[in-house]
């Protein structure tokens, strides 16, 4: 196995330096600033057996390496550990996936790392998740985890002690996101974690994909594991596809690395430089959406077109006092409602767009845009959707870092194309 991802030669309290520094220590032989790509898929040995750390690259990798110890820094967490997507098998518990389907279903970025966690729990577990969750996780859950011996039960957690209707004896696994996709609800994830900790062998995971490392630290908050999709805020430019999981549990740390390297599921060695680069921004980049995201949220508030927005830093978020308590700050994803949609008005306003991109994914330096209900969470059924309010008039804001008073002239020029459908009928 490769060292434990804890950078004892640096140090700091400021995220913007650690950012920069942590797992970069410039290479001891040539000097270089930037640390070398290790593109090696195994590694010269003293003696047999004995080695410098790294004997094959999907036991550990330098450049992996480098990268993990640079996230388990931003993240608060002693441990990293990055995992890949892509064709391929991968073992659960108790049988063999192929991640072929699993591309199709807008999960591949994620998968290897849910899996890898989910793979750490005994045969026949129970999992409570949020019911609002990203629709790739739900499918996995609802079409593969539950139909090999994993049970998950979806439950509203606007209320934390509404996990307590829903502890059995073989519940193993809270799985939470804060705020949620797509309509960025919120979750207390100290009063989760509270109610995780009080049972015996529960432990607590938050995807905290949407805040990024730079707006919320789950672990300090009482989570035992957090999961990101790497491809998101943490690499910021729409060319990774990865998955991390940070932890300051050494067992649970020692489980995952296992599984990390039983399964193979790694990630490669360029992927990883080009999260480590994007990674290095990321404090400067996550500032920028951010006040992009809160200088459309609020135009839009008052626009006479739009029926409702949806975001954390609104004081009109009916859980923005929780928002202020648990992050420092709210990110760049924004929700709205368009004005007496349907899918045609919806589809007009999407396909209208000149600066915002229609496309999945989010958290990249350009602008996205996308209709969740017959995209990301076209996975959910008609009635899960309805549960949760992902309807046809639902749009799905990942707001960039371009300038944002060209992004909401963009939203307004296409508001009124969408608009003028209903005024023609």
């Amino acid at each position: 196995m490769a060292p434990t991802t804890t950078d004892a030669k640096f140090t700091s309290d400021t995220f913007d330096t650690r950012a920069i520094h942590a797992g970069q220590i410039p290479d001891p032989v040539t000097g270089a600033v930037v640390p070398a790509l290790s593109l090696s898929t195994t590694f010269a040995q003293t003696n047999a057996g004995e080695h410098k750390g790294y004997d094959y690259s999907r036991s550990g990798n330098p450049t992996r390496t480098n990268f993990e110890t640079a996230v388990a820094s931003l993240e608060q967490g002693k441990h990293c550990l990055a995992f890949a997507s892509g064709s391929g098998k991968y073992i659960l518990p108790g049988y063999l996936i192929s991640t072929q389907n699993l591309q199709e279903s807008g999960l591949v970025s994620f998968i290897v790392t849910t899996a890898t966690v989910i793979s750490s729990l005994p045969q026949g577990s129970h999992v409570i998740s949020v019911n609002d969750v990203y629709g790739g996780t739900f499918r996995y859950f609802t079409k593969v985890a539950s139909n090999h011996g994993i049970d998950v039960s979806f439950v509203d957690l606007a209320n934390p002690n509404n996990i307590l209707k829903y502890i059995r004896p073989n519940t193993r696994l809270i799985w939470i996101e804060t705020p949620t996709n797509p309509t960025l609800r919120l979750v207390d994830i100290a009063a989760v974690a509270k109610i995780a900790h009080a049972q015996k062998d529960v432990i607590l995971v938050v995807d905290n994909t949407f805040m990024s490392p730079y707006f919320q630290n789950p672990l300090l908050l009482g989570a035992d594991i957090v999961v990101h999709s790497v491809t998101k805020y943490i690499n910021g430019h729409s060319d990774v596809v990865m998955g991390v999981a940070v932890t300051n549990n050494d067992k649970i740390f020692e489980k995952l690395a296992f599984l990390q390297n039983s399964i193979g599921g790694v990630p490669s060695p360029f992927d990883c430089f080009l999260a480590n680069r994007g990674l290095k921004t990321l404090h400067i980049r996550m500032r920028q959406h951010q006040e992009n995201a809160l200088f459309v949220a609020l135009a839009l508030e008052k626009h006479p077109l739009v029926d409702k927005v949806i975001y954390p830093g609104l004081p009109s978020h009916p859980q923005y006092a929780l928002a202020l308590r648990q992050s420092r700050g709210f990110s760049g994803m924004v929700s709205f409602r368009i004005k007496n949609a349907n899918l045609e008005k919806s589809n007009k306003f999407l396909s209208s767009l000149r600066l915002f991109t229609l496309a999945e994914s989010l958290g990249c330096v350009e602008s996205l845009a996308e209709l969740p209900a017959v995209m990301t969470h076209a996975s959910l059924t008609p009635e899960a959707r309805a549960a949760i309010g992902v309807d046809e008039g639902l749009i799905r804001l990942s707001v960039g870092i371009e300038d944002k008073n060209d992004l909401l002239k963009d939203l307004d020029q296409a508001l009124k194309k969408a608009a003028a459908i209903s005024a023609k009928i």
